[in-house]
């Protein structure tokens, strides 16, 4: 699952780097554009490269549910779920990313520094 949340995160970077102008599309709409586009598109490379490494799998899975979380948001408030005809695509990818993240936390819950022997759910 983590190999998963972190080629859907990598793999969206060619388009916020680029300046693609489906990526800028988005975020103009939301008033992020250019620097929430590159800052974005480098916290989710952290969190991509985080997800990979064993001992900071809880790190970039965090990351990762505050970054979609707040992607989930810009869909539901300012986007609309369908974004230049994409059918949803991005949405529906956003929102299966967010399951995986919120999985790969909760198995990885113990590995959380100083937190983590305390959660015993």
């Amino acid at each position: 699952m983590r190999i998963a949340v972190a080629i859907i995160l990598i793999q969206t970077l060619r388009f916020k780097f680029t300046a693609h102008p489906d990526s800028v599309f988005i975020f103009e709409t939301v008033g992020l554009e250019p620097f929430g586009r590159i800052g974005i598109g480098i916290l989710e490379l952290i969190a991509g490269v985080l997800l990979l490494i064993p001992r900071t799998v809880w790190a970039g899975a965090l990351l990762t549910l505050g970054l979609i979380g707040g992607a989930i948001m810009m869909h539901l408030t300012q986007l609309g779920i369908e974004v230049k005809e994409d059918g949803g695509v991005l949405f529906y990818t956003a929102v299966v990313t967010f399951m995986l993240s919120v999985i790969i936390l909760y198995s990885k819950r113990k590995d959380i520094p100083i937190i983590g022997n305390k959660l015993n759910f």
